[in-house]
């Protein structure tokens, strides 16, 4: 929810800015093929995504009115069943919703309870007998109580199970509608891992005529996307990404299909709070962050276990299971190295107290020299200095990090994946998991995209030709 309401402000955003004005009309048209679009993507690159219940935040102005105007609900029905004479016209108004969510959950083949449920909850019969005074409330909520159990999925049989133990009317409608909630959800649920793999199939088509359609109302909603190509091609000119291999005459940088990977994997460096994300990558605005956030750890992690390995030398090469011991150690230490609150340097002179205690007892139980006071300080300072941005351990993991995440990119369609780097063999298990995380959510992009990129591309390129010749 939280990831479609990103991408719907941000349209919005978009289409109040020039060239022109839009209608009310076409804003929400807009806003729901778009809403469509995101739901539709999420449904396919999140395959543990589903429908969860909306929790309104815990002491909010929202949360205070809802609880507010339910409690005045009950308590008027509560009111109007125990009157002398009772009064049912909230309660056949709750009888209908019931109803009407009860044949929503049938399916097609369903026609025999579809009767059964119209036979017993026969409004106008109700209404007749509840001014005649012959309504049986407590018979029609018993009869609702086991149609869902007939109805519903087994991880409710337990719910089900504890409306049948309520006495009190009012409580056991109030349950009721909170079971059927639940109800709802499960068919939403079901319903999507049944649209899932046909959704798949026509998912690119189905996202890229959506966004044609977006961009047909609003000519503007590429100009972040332009931006991104545009700087990429910049980048490419002054060697400021990673290189690519040359694959034919023309200058191996500014070929597109290279163009168009460096410019993702520049996705990984992104200053998220300063820099607008393209548009066309904007609904997996949080999982690229959350790549960037692996990335880094993994570089730093990588940096670490060089210079214990550096500084040590041959001597914990062969020693089974350390280097498994000082990665959980450290691993264990960055793991909410992103968070506000974390604090890299106190992190890591905790981290290298642990090492240097760690390697003292492992050489000195295998009978290797002890580890000295000064090649303790000495490790200690090269850990610390890996705060820096700019430490020459870090920035050399850091290329290489990038470098096999491109390698992954371009070789993405063969099954054997790039030649690891030197160095990152200790991280191998999560720099693998990361590359294939990264490939599937770029190559689902590509196929989406492509033709608008392309277009783009083409446009930068005349563009420059046309300087250079000027020039």
């Amino acid at each position: 929810n939280h990831m479609l309401d990103m991408v719907i402000e941000e349209c919005l955003l978009i289409l109040s800015s020039p060239p022109r004005f839009v209608s009310v009309e076409e804003l929400m048209e807009t806003a729901k093929g778009v809403t469509n679009m995101a739901l539709a993507h999420e449904i396919v690159v999140n395959q543990e995504f589903q429908v969860k219940p909306a929790e309104l935040p815990e002491g909010s102005l929202e949360r205070r009115v809802k609880e507010i105007m339910h409690k005045a609900f009950w308590d008027c029905l509560e009111a109007q069943l125990t009157g002398d004479p009772p009064s049912y016209n909230h309660a056949i108004k709750l009888l209908a919703e019931i109803k009407e969510v009860l044949l929503s959950f049938l399916l097609p083949g369903h026609g025999r309870l579809r009767t059964h449920i119209e036979e017993v909850l026969d409004l106008p019969l109700i209404q007749q007998q509840a001014e005649n005074g012959s309504l049986d409330i407590s018979r029609l909520a018993q009869f609702i109580v086991g149609m869902m159990g007939s109805l519903c999925a087994p991880c409710r049989d337990e719910d089900i199970s504890k409306l049948r133990e309520i006495t009190e009317m009012v409580p056991l409608l109030k349950a009721i509608f909170s079971v059927l909630d639940l109800m709802k959800m499960d068919m939403a649920n079901f319903a999507l891992s049944s649209i899932r793999p046909h959704l798949l199939q026509q998912s690119a088509e189905y996202e890229r005529n959506k966004f044609q359609e977006f961009l047909e109302k609003q000519p503007n909603a590429l100009d972040y996307t332009e931006k991104w190509l545009e700087d990429t091609v910049r980048c490419l000119r002054e060697g400021g990404v990673e290189s690519s291999r040359a694959a034919s005459s023309d200058p191996p940088s500014l070929l597109p299909l290279n163009v168009h990977n460096q410019a993702y994997l520049r996705l990984l460096r992104w200053d998220h709070a300063a820099d607008p994300f393209p548009e066309t990558v904007l609904m997996d605005q949080v999982r690229y962050q959350e790549m960037q956030q692996e990335a880094e750890r993994l570089v730093l992690l990588s940096s670490l276990l060089l210079i214990v390995y550096t500084t040590t030398g041959e001597a914990i090469s062969g020693l089974t299971g350390l280097m498994d011991t000082l990665k959980n150690t450290v691993s264990a230490m960055l793991a909410d190295m992103h968070t506000p609150s974390f604090s890299t340097e106190e992190a890591l002179a905790t981290i290298g107290e642990r090492f240097c205690i760690e390697l003292s007892q492992c050489l000195s139980q295998h009978g290797y020299s002890p580890f000295s006071a000064d090649r303790q300080s000495t490790l200690k300072g090269q850990i610390s200095a890996t705060a820096q941005p700019d430490n020459t351990v870090r920035k050399l993991m850091d290329s290489r990090v990038q470098s096999y995440l491109l390698a992954s990119l371009e070789s993405s369609y063969q099954r054997t994946p790039p030649p690891l780097p030197g160095g990152l063999a200790p991280v191998s298990k999560e720099l693998k998991e990361l590359a294939v995380r990264f490939c599937r959510l770029v190559n689902f992009n590509k196929l989406v995209f492509s033709p608008f990129y392309q277009k783009i591309l083409q446009d930068v390129l005349t563009a420059e030709e046309s300087s250079s010749t000027e020039t």
